[in-house]
């Protein structure tokens, strides 16, 4: 299945429990307690882990995601009803909604074809006020990441909250130029396999900062990882913050 991992019930308890918070999460939620009470968009929202902390530091969020099996994750954890949850995409989003819109864990990525990322811009300058911001991040093509997924460096071992245990890796199945695919497998400990399969395109930092100018943006910063160090730095990433 495409994407399994947000859209399998199953495969979302297995995401849930090996991406814990982290700095990426840290990163974020600095970024938007650097105002207080904001309205903060978390778009690809997964199953809630950083919209729920968001909301906790006293921001009002609205988490939209199109995948409904990650969106039930979400509702059911604790102090769920302090955030929105929205099923759906950027184009539901209305005229001034919000004071910040993050993508997180390389959300913007999984927007390959350039049309769908050009019109999800548009509509998040739509939904932003002026001067709001929008602040997302995305590996580095120069980093190669795709080079560190096969199956000896990405596998790892995923205990469940029932104390079962998935053992899981990731496999390139095809590089076309800047766009990557590939799949992850998970193997459970009562022998079901599952295995989900995506793509993502990594767009160097002149490609990104083109298509927010088209999109009516400015550039307010870009770092090269999580403590804001210059692009280049050891993280491999590209992280964006942008200004409408």
């Amino acid at each position: 299945m495409e994407q399994a991992e947000f859209r399998d019930p199953r495969l979302v308890s297995v995401y849930d429990a090996e991406y814990g918070w982290s700095r990426i999460d840290e990163f974020f939620l600095a970024v938007a307690n650097e105002t207080p009470r904001v309205r903060v968009l978390d778009l690809g929202c997964g199953s809630g882990r950083l919209a729920l902390a968001l909301a906790a530091a006293g921001h009002q969020v609205t988490g939209l995601d199109p995948a409904a099996a990650s969106l039930a994750a979400a509702r059911a954890k604790p102090n769920a009803d302090a955030v929105t949850w929205v099923e759906g995409t950027a184009s539901s989003l209305r005229q001034g909604m919000f004071d910040l819109a993050l993508m997180t864990r390389h959300v913007a990525q999984f927007f390959v074809d350039e049309d769908e990322w050009a019109t999800t811009l548009r509509d998040l300058h739509r939904a932003l006020v002026p001067g709001a911001r929008l602040v997302f991040d995305s590996r580095d093509p120069r980093s190669r990441a795709w080079d560190r997924w096969n199956p000896e460096d990405s596998r790892s071992i995923v205990e469940l909250p029932d104390r079962t245990e998935v053992d899981l890796f990731t496999e390139v199945t095809d590089v076309d130029g800047s766009v990557v695919s590939f799949a992850t497998h998970y193997r459970f400990d009562d022998g079901t396999h599952l295995t989900s399969t995506a793509a993502l395109r990594f767009r160097t930092e002149d490609e990104l900062r083109d298509s927010l100018a088209a999109a009516g943006f400015s550039i307010r910063a870009v770092y090269g990882g999580w403590e804001r160090q210059p692009i280049g730095a050891a993280a491999g990433e590209l992280l964006v913050v942008a200004e409408r």
